[in-house]
C-alpha cells in the first residue's frame, strides 16, 4: 500500500557523527539562488580576498617555516586558502578569522618532525583538520581517501565493523553499533570508548588514522580495547565483515506490526513500503496498530527521513532548514497515510539522532504518533558535504533544522510523550555534552512527571522475548488510549 506522492529531489545529508565509514553525500539541487549555497553545495565563486588579512599572513608565515620545499608548497597553500574561504562564507555562524587561523596553526604545531622538512601536503591536511574540527562536533575535513570512503554508506553496503563513531577527548566514542553487524554482535554499546587499536593508543592517532586501522579485509580480526563506564577497560576482538545495511526490518507481535528503521539510506523509503505491505499481507484486517522503532538509529539522508515521516502524515510541515542568513527551506507532507490511520507508537532512545529525530518529532508535533522511550540524542544541525577544487572535501555545518512546531532539537533532543525509566538509568552523553556543541534557543521541554513509567512494569516482547520497551508499546496500542495504558501499568506495578 504505497502513498501517492511525487518524490522530491533532495540530497541534503544529516551527519550524526564522524562515521566509521562516513555517512555522507554531496549536496545536489537548485543552483543560481542564494539557497544553493546551503542546499546545492558550495557554489560561491572563489576569491582570495581573505589572503590579504593579517591572520592569513600569520598562517602563511608559519606554514612556510614548517613545510618542506617539495615543489607543492604553493599549490597546497592555495588549497588551504580555498577551504578557508569556504568556511568563512558558508558556516552556520559568522566566525572570526583569528579563531580559525589560531586553530589551524595549532594543528600545524602538533606535527612531529623537523621544521622545514615536513611534506607540504601533510602540513595543510593537519591545518585543515584542526581548523574544521574545532568548529563543532560534526564539521570535519576529509582527505581524498576519506572522501571516497564517505560515499559508500548511503548506498547501503560497505566494509568494516558497523559502528557510528566520533572523536571525544582524543578517544573514539561509539555513538551506536549498527544492528546485526560485527560490532553489535560483539556487544559494543553507545557511550563505549575505543582507547587502543591493536595495542596502540588512539590518542596518538587522527580520526582518519584510527578508522584506517579499524578497517581491513573482511574475515580478518581487529583487536581493540574498550573503556566502559562502570566496567573499566577490557579487550574485544571483532571479525571484520562486509556491512550490508538493511534499513528497515519488520515483524508482528500478535495483531501489532513492528517496523524497525535502522538507517536512513537510499533504500529506506522503499523498504518501509515493502515492510508495511508484508505486515498487511500477514495480518490483513486484524492489524490493530504499528510500532515504528527508531532506537539506536543514528540518522542518514534527510530526504529519506522526510519521506518516511511523510508516509504517515497527510498534510503540513515535516521539517524546515534555516541557514545563517535566515533563509528557510521547508518540506511538507503530501496527502495519504500508508498506515491508513492506524495508531502508531514511535520508540526512541539516546541513540536516536538526526534524521530519526526528524521523524519522531514530526509525528509527535502532528499528534500522529505517541513517542515512547527516552530523550533522543539532540543532533539538529545540517552538514553540507562538498568536494574541494583539488581533492578531498569539507563536511561543514551550514544550517539548523526545525520541527513543525518551530522548536529545534539541537542540543536537547525530542522528549517522549511517555518516558520509560530503565533500572540501569540513562546516563550516557548526548549532543549537548560534546565539545563545541552548537547552542540554540527553543529547546525541547522537560518530561512531565505524570508521564513517566517504569520499564520493569512492561511486558516482554520481541524475537527473543527480552524487549520490555517494545512490550510496553504493544500493550499501549492494544489498550486503546493513554489513560487505559497507564491504568494497566499501575495494575501491573501493584502485582
Amino acid at each position: 500500500m504505497k502513498k501517492n506522492w511525487i518524490p522530491r529531489p533532495l540530497a541534503i545529508v544529516l551527519i550524526v557523527v564522524a562515521l566509521f565509514a562516513g555517512l555522507s553525500n554531496s549536496l545536489t539541487g537548485c543552483s543560481g539562488t542564494p539557497k544553493a549555497r546551503v542546499f546545492g553545495g558550495f557554489k560561491n565563486p572563489f576569491a582570495r580576498v581573505q589572503e590579504n588579512t593579517p591572520d592569513y599572513q600569520r598562517f602563511k608565515k608559519i606554514y612556510s617555516e614548517v613545510a618542506a620545499k617539495d615543489g607543492f608548497q604553493a599549490q597546497q597553500l592555495r588549497h588551504f586558502s580555498d577551504a578557508f574561504h569556504r568556511v568563512r562564507g558558508e558556516y552556520v555562524h559568522i566566525l572570526e578569522d583569528k579563531i580559525l587561523i589560531d586553530a589551524a596553526i595549532k594543528g600545524v604545531q602538533k606535527i612531529e618532525g623537523a621544521r622545514g622538512s615536513i611534506p607540504s601536503t601533510k602540513v595543510i591536511e593537519a591545518a585543515l583538520d584542526a581548523m574544521i574540527t574545532s568548529l563543532d562536533p560534526h564539521s570535519s575535513y576529509m582527505n581524498p581517501e576519506e572522501y571516497r570512503d564517505s560515499q559508500v554508506v548511503t548506498s547501503g553496503e560497505f566494509g568494516g565493523l558497523g559502528i557510528e563513531i566520533k572523536l571525544t577527548d582524543g578517544l573514539i566514542e561509539i555513538i551506536s553499533p549498527m544492528v546485526d553487524t560485527p560490532a553489535y554482535r560483539a556487544g559494543l554499546k553507545p557511550g563505549d570508548f575505543i582507547t587502543h587499536v591493536e595495542g596502540d593508543p588512539v590518542k596518538k592517532m587522527t580520526l582518519g588514522d584510527a578508522v584506517h586501522r579499524l578497517r581491513g579485509k573482511p574475515g580478518s580480526d581487529v583487536h581493540i580495547t574498550i573503556r566502559r563506564e562502570g566496567a573499566g577497560s577490557f579487550p574485544v576482538t571483532i571479525t571484520r565483515a562486509i556491512i550490508k545495511v538493511q534499513p528497515v526490518k519488520w515483524r508482528v507481535e500478535g495483531n501489532i506490526g513492528v517496523v524497525q528503521v535502522t538507517h536512513f539510506n537510499l533504500r529506506s523509503e522503499d523498504a518501509l513500503e515493502d515492510a508495511i505491505d508484508s505486515i498487511r499481507a500477514q495480518l490483513g484486517s486484524q492489524l490493530q496498530g504499528l510500532v515504528v522503532d527508531l532506537r539506536n538509529n543514528p540518522g542518514g539522508l534527510l530526504n529519506q527521513s522526510v519521506a518516511i515521516a511523510d508516509a504517515f502524515i497527510n498534510h503540513g510541515k515535516i521539517v524546515s532548514v534555516r541557514d545563517r542568513a535566515g533563509e528557510v527551506r521547508g518540506f511538507d507532507a503530501h496527502l495519504g497515510d500508508i498506515a491508513g490511520g492506524l495508531p502508531i507508537v514511535v520508540l526512541i532512545n539516546r541513540g536516536s539522532a538526526s534524521a530519526s529525530e526528524i521523524v519522531a518529532g514530526a509525528l509527535q508535533d502532528h499528534r500522529r504518533a505517541t513517542v515512547m522511550g527516552a530523550r533522543s540524542f539532540g543532533k539538529g544541525s545540517v552538514q553540507t558535504i562538498a568536494p574541494l577544487d583539488w581533492d578531498g572535501a569539507l563536511r561543514l555545518t551550514t544550517a539548523l533544522y526545525y520541527l513543525p512546531s518551530g522548536r529545534t532539537i539541537q542540543g536537547s533532543g525530542v522528549d517522549p510523550d511517555l518516558n520509560v525509566i530503565s533500572k540501569t538509568g540513562d546516563n550516557g552523553k548526548r549532543e549537548s555534552d560534546l565539545p563545541n556543541a552548537l547552542k540554540t534557543a527553543g529547546q525541547a521541554g522537560e518530561v512531565l512527571a505524570g508521564r513517566q513509567i517504569q520499564e520493569d512494569s512492561c511486558p516482554l516482547a520481541g524475537k527473543d522475548k527480552k524487549d520490555k520497551l517494545l512490550g510496553c508499546a504493544v500493550m499501549f496500542l492494544r489498550s486503546g488510549s493513554q489513560a487505559n495504558f497507564i491504568a494497566l501499568m499501575n495494575a501491573r506495578k501493584s502485582l
